[in-house]
């Protein structure tokens, strides 16, 4: 019973975007690919296991299937309100510019004509973050990495930079994306917790720098954070709120808090669902009074065939490789999750 009430209440959103017959839709999208390697060895990372000699047996038959199986995920995102898919996708976990020209021209994508925004990343493994966009809904002014000083807080270990993007929405109307990987929780929650906390400081340095120049910047803060939406890097240093009521244009809102503390999640580990991956808006895009576009709905995009169907994983996001590093047809140990923005 209570699983049912989950499912409709992460189906609502898509009921009242497509009540609204009157307004045009955009989808935003992210998603943790989890691992995509792409077969070559690159010498300057530790990506030695997602080769074909490596543990995970990478082969380029594995590879292709990986990228159609990716592929597949995001071709889907946001089709069920609006036709043309998301205008905007964050990345987590892709290795390199060749993985991603593969994946955007991939059969299941190219009709979308996406572009991608990427730069190499400080990660000792070689993964990175990205953001593909459709030029038909989002032009790209301006993309850089920004750095997360880890050695603030005694970690020697570099993690992903805040990939910065400024662009234009269909419309004319000005959008900063921040795409994020925030340093993961192995070697314990607690020890690890003031390395997010200082990803979060930097997000929201920079969502502050750029609020103080035009209060009503539209922000989108999103990825795959490897923390909840109640943990205090994203409530207390983040400031995000769990409530569009009252909200300011300096403010942060985190549709997902609600959304967790129903009990949904996009990633299980030691049985307990998490919810990592978010998409934040700054106050801007639900105190929009210029007829442009606006925050309405949040969802995690949730499929049978995302799912495992049977053993210990079942009703898991059903993940690329099985535990034994055996390639599984899999898809990703996250599900993706979609804003829905109106005009």
């Amino acid at each position: 019973m209570r699983k049912s009430f989950l499912m409709l209440m992460l189906l609502v959103p898509v009921m009242l975007v497509t009540a609204q017959t009157n307004k045009r839709v955009m989808a935003v999208g992210f998603y943790n690919l989890e691992n995509l390697f792409h077969p070559t060895d690159d010498s300057t990372k530790n990506d030695e296991d997602f080769t074909p000699d490596g543990s995970y047996h990478y082969t380029f038959q594995v590879y292709q299937e990986r990228l159609y199986n990716m592929a597949n995920v995001l071709s889907q995102l946001g089709t069920d309100v609006t036709p043309a898919g998301a205008g905007l996708i964050g990345i987590a976990e892709v290795e390199n510019d060749l993985v991603l020209k593969d994946l955007v021209n991939h059969p299941k994508l190219i009709d979308r004509h996406y572009q991608y925004v990427w730069f190499p990343t400080p990660d000792v493994r070689g993964i990175s973050t990205a953001l593909i966009y459709n030029p038909k809904y989002f032009r790209v002014i301006s993309a850089k990495p920004v750095r997360v000083p880890l050695e603030k807080v005694h970690q020697p270990r570099p993690t992903r930079n805040i990939l910065f993007v400024e662009g234009v929405f269909a419309g004319n109307d000005t959008a900063y994306v921040m795409v994020n990987h925030w340093p993961s929780r192995s070697g314990g929650v607690s020890e690890t917790m003031p390395y997010r906390e200082l990803a979060a400081q930097v997000n929201r340095e920079l969502a502050d720098s750029l609020m103080a120049i035009n209060p009503n910047s539209k922000i989108f803060i999103m990825g795959d954070l490897n923390d909840n939406p109640t943990d205090a890097s994203i409530k207390k240093v983040l400031k995000a709120k769990a409530d569009t009521t009252g909200i300011g244009l300096n403010d942060i809102y985190n549709p997902w808090i609600n959304i967790f503390k129903k009990g949904a999640g996009t990633e299980v580990f030691d049985d307990q669902w998490n919810l990592f991956d978010q998409i934040m808006v700054s106050g801007a895009l639900l105190q929009n009074n210029n007829a442009k576009w606006k925050y309405h709905s949040s969802r995690i995009f949730r499929r049978d065939f995302l799912v495992h169907e049977s053993g210990v994983e079942k009703g898991y996001p059903h993940r690329a490789f099985s535990i034994e590093r055996v390639w599984d047809n899999g898809y990703s140990d996250h599900f993706p999750t979609v804003i829905f923005l109106v005009q």
